[in-house]
């Protein structure tokens, strides 16, 4: 073999393996805490709507969130599936939420009627009916509306559906090579159920990338403001006890186990000298100390704030 051949034969190699890395469909996925938070509240949401929904006894769970090229996951849609085109306006973008041939019939035996406990009839050969895709599209939304309540405490979006597909090829919502995240959840109904999956390419969570790579640090969710206005009544009826403190100085404990009935504190402090007003052991006012219908009175001049309450 000449060297020329022998060249030829590197250069090629070289690119093949070049394409193979370019190619690849292996994506890291980058973890954004607060987007997973966010989809553990659409299980904890999704799994009360769809109870109401259907009227049935229905559990929903992620089985995986991961990373992908948009073109591979479009070539490995299971069929038959819908695919449900939606538009997030705030973000300028779109998502994809694809509902599987299983939950596809469980959705419609289950609306329409059939017997609990059985699974669900499945027609091979055929395309979705018109009843069809208007039931699944009446379950999407009810996806997109708690998706969008889910998404709230991070950032204010709203998730608008746009059109239902039953051909991959006409959801091209971004390019083959873009990375996206693929949520997928589980939905069982007692001996019937599927799965729905979530897609959102990494454009879409562009604008808010940001906020979802933040720490969670703590539950915010699902505030009760019933209670919470209930709390605050009660604390503003609360009784404290406030104490004026005329002066304060250390005093040695020998000289103060000597003292007897009689002895006089010297406190360093003028006539009109301003107190202070202190709940526990936090100072909250200064005040004058005087006289009001036979009653010793304080009158409040400012307020004093604990540097150690403003930093905490």
């Amino acid at each position: 073999m000449s060297e020329m051949a022998l060249a030829e034969e590197d250069i090629d190699g070289t690119a093949s393996g070049i394409e193979r890395i370019i190619g690849s469909a292996t994506v890291t996925y980058e973890r954004l805490p607060m987007l997973e938070i966010v989809f553990d509240r659409v299980v904890r949401l999704l799994s009360t709507t769809l109870r109401n929904f259907t009227s049935d006894n229905v559990e929903v769970s992620i089985e995986g969130i991961s990373s992908l090229r948009f073109g591979d996951y479009l070539n490995a849609v299971p069929e038959p599936a819908m695919l449900a085109v939606f538009a997030a306006p705030e973000w300028d973008n779109h998502g994809l939420l694809v509902i599987d041939g299983p939950l596809i019939y469980s959705i419609v035996d289950v609306l329409l009627g059939g017997r609990r406990g059985t699974a669900a009839m499945r027609m091979e050969g055929r395309t979705f009916t018109t009843i069809e895709r208007t039931l699944v599209e009446r379950l999407v939304q009810v996806v997109l509306g708690d998706l969008t309540d889910a998404f709230l405490p991070v950032c204010p979006v709203h998730f608008r559906f746009e059109r239902l597909e039953v051909n991959p090829r006409f959801t091209a919502i971004s390019r083959p090579s873009n990375a996206c995240i693929l949520v997928k959840l589980r939905v069982e109904m007692e001996d019937r159920g599927g799965g729905i999956e979530i897609l959102l390419p990494y454009a879409t969570l562009e604008p808010v990338r940001e906020l979802l790579l933040q720490q969670f640090m703590g539950e915010k969710f699902g505030r009760d403001r019933i209670w919470e206005s209930h709390l605050a009544e009660r604390l503003r009826d609360t009784e404290v006890t406030l104490d004026v403190v005329l002066a304060e100085q250390p005093v040695p404990l020998s000289v103060l186990l000597a003292l007897k009935v009689g002895d006089q504190i010297g406190l360093g402090v003028s006539p009109g000298a301003p107190v202070r007003l202190r709940c526990g052991e936090t100072t909250l006012f200064e005040a004058q100390l005087g006289r009001r219908e036979d009653r010793l009175a304080i009158r409040i001049e400012r307020e004093l704030r604990d540097p150690a309450m403003e930093t905490a």
